[in-house]
């Protein structure tokens, strides 16, 4: 079955880069020329994305903007001479896709977030994409992804290898390989102790589900430590069942809800921008010199 739709949660508070994320959502910080959240939009389109629920709370309208159509900006635009390619990236912005919004009005958790979109998605498969995550690469992950939901018929997580220390931050995956860059998930552990640790292999912002996973999510029992209702758990719930795969997806991730990520996703995708990747490529050798 083609997936048509996604969900992009986008409720976090940002805390791990305040100030930054006081007044600016962190989903809007730039890398280069544009925001984060439109890198993600775009990965959606480009692997046949249809419809696209962002999951939004109070305070974060300027997403809701950035997609809408700035009529008094694109007029300003139009009219002046030597602005026409401003122009069409602009309007090309609110052309993306069909984008809709949903406020999650109390933030308990990715598995809440993602119940809120319920009836958005009704009885289909879907993607969430990790509103903190940003992936660059040729091949869309969220296509990658899709193509083995649709290969195998079931839900698929996409992973990638991380150290032992940085595990714990993340989940731990019980994996089998099937062939090439495609793995059976068996278990899931959330934020592993260092005994709980099944492999390195980490969920990393894009995951495909089936309808199911709803019922799964109103049963999981919210977190002792937090009150959040993980999606993860129902995750793991459908791959002991033996509904679940991994992909060790192709792309570089950047984490945008930490400073140290921004950092390297300005810097990487400055080196590759058409207008600017020459001299910033220059600025960084003269500046690594003279260090």
């Amino acid at each position: 079955m083609k997936i048509r739709k996604a969900i992009i949660p986008a409720a976090g508070l940002g805390t791990r880069v305040l100030p930054a994320s006081k007044a600016v959502p962190k989903e809007m910080l730039n890398i280069v020329d544009k925001p984060a959240i439109q890198y993600i939009v775009e990965e959606a389109v480009a692997s046949g994305i249809e419809e696209i629920l962002i999951i939004t709370n109070r305070g974060k309208v300027a997403i809701e903007d950035h997609f809408d159509h700035a009529f008094e900006l694109e007029t300003q635009l139009k009219k002046s001479d030597g602005k026409e390619k401003i122009y069409e990236d602009v309007l090309a912005v609110s052309n993306l896709a069909n984008i809709y919004f949903l406020r999650q009005k109390e933030t308990k958790g990715l598995g809440h977030a993602v119940l809120c979109a319920r009836s958005f998605i009704g009885n289909e498969p879907f993607v969430v994409m990790y509103g903190d995550d940003v992936i660059i690469s040729d091949d869309p992950v969220t296509a990658q992804l899709c193509r083995a939901y649709e290969e195998f018929d079931k839900g698929v997580v996409g992973v990638k290898e991380v150290s032992k220390e940085a595990i714990a931050k993340y989940s731990s995956l019980d994996v089998t390989p099937i062939r090439d860059n495609i793995m059976q998930c068996n278990d899931i552990i959330e934020k592993p102790s260092p005994e709980q640790i099944m492999s390195c292999f980490a969920i990393l912002g894009r995951v495909v589900l089936p309808p199911e996973i709803f019922s799964l999510i109103e049963s999981s029992k919210p977190d002792s430590r937090d009150g959040e209702i993980y999606l993860t758990e129902a995750m793991a719930t459908l791959a002991r069942q033996g509904k679940l795969n991994a992909v060790d997806f192709v792309g570089k991730r950047y984490d945008m809800g930490n400073k140290l990520g921004i950092l390297q996703a300005n810097c990487e995708v400055a080196l590759d921008h058409p207008e600017i990747g020459d001299d910033f490529k220059n600025y960084l050798k003269n500046l690594v010199n003279n260090l």
